[in-house]
């Protein structure tokens, strides 16, 4: 019970970060834009050490076909938005028709798969969760505020974009682990093992593959020191922990 509290809090919080990037982006967008590489940088930075140092590791323990479940997770996350971003964008529209909608349509999606991560990580422990947790929450503000940007530029007016953008990007992840974690309870140690191992996947492609790259576009002066205060950050309470 301690587990599933705080992994619902933890989706919940992350709605509450989109939501205060959807709303920062509409009304401060100047600022928002100037800051928001910084945040892509210091979640990576968490999410990657997290995983490669803590997540990995401890799905490996679990597993002993770990490996096999990373890499499933890893490609699957990757096949899938390249899927959404590509194909389905390329078959169906422009910028001023539906690529807004579609595009924020995968980042419902990314942020469903995120609640479900909640609910892995927090099955295995709460520490696990945490450090999970850690970097997903903070990249939840660029992502409302690149949700919003979306839909604003397809056509849609302030009103509507905000709306949309907090039912894609926000209300999708506690609704990811609402809808899962009652099927966590139970399960084997291996099958959480390699739920864990997939999770990581995830969040390395998050991280490495998606956020990165979108930092490194931007060039901004600091960008390489948010990440290594966020992989600091990640090793300290890792240390702390152990």
């Amino acid at each position: 019970m301690v587990e599933s509290f705080w992994a619902v809090v933890a989706s919940l919080l992350a709605c509450l970060i989109t939501t205060i990037g959807i709303y920062t982006i509409r009304k401060y967008e100047e600022w928002s834009k100037k800051s928001v590489t910084y945040f892509i940088c210091f979640a990576s930075g968490v999410l990657i050490s997290v995983s490669f140092l803590h997540i990995i590791p401890k799905s490996f323990e679990m597993n002993v076909n770990a490996p096999i479940f990373l890499l499933a997770g890893y490609l699957f996350l990757h096949i899938t938005n390249r899927f959404l971003s590509s194909y389905i964008c390329d078959k169906l529209g422009s910028i001023k028709g539906n690529l807004g909608p579609i595009a924020a349509l995968g980042i419902g999606f990314h942020s469903f798969v995120d609640g479900i991560i909640y609910s892995v990580t927090f099955s295995v422990s709460v520490f696990t969760g945490t450090l999970a947790a850690l970097g997903m929450v903070l990249h939840e503000f660029p992502e409302g505020a690149v949700t919003f940007l979306l839909l604003l530029a397809s056509g849609l007016d302030e009103k509507k974009s905000t709306r949309y953008a907090f039912l894609a990007a926000a209300v999708s992840t506690p609704l990811g682990t609402l809808l899962s974690y009652p099927f966590m309870g139970g399960l084997e140690e291996s099958v959480l093992g390699a739920m864990l191992a997939f999770s990581a996947g995830a969040l390395v492609y998050v991280s490495a593959t998606h956020l990165l790259p979108q930092a490194e576009k931007e060039s901004k002066k600091y960008s390489i020191l948010a990440l290594a205060i966020g992989i600091l950050v990640a090793i300290l309470i890792l240390i702390a922990k152990g």
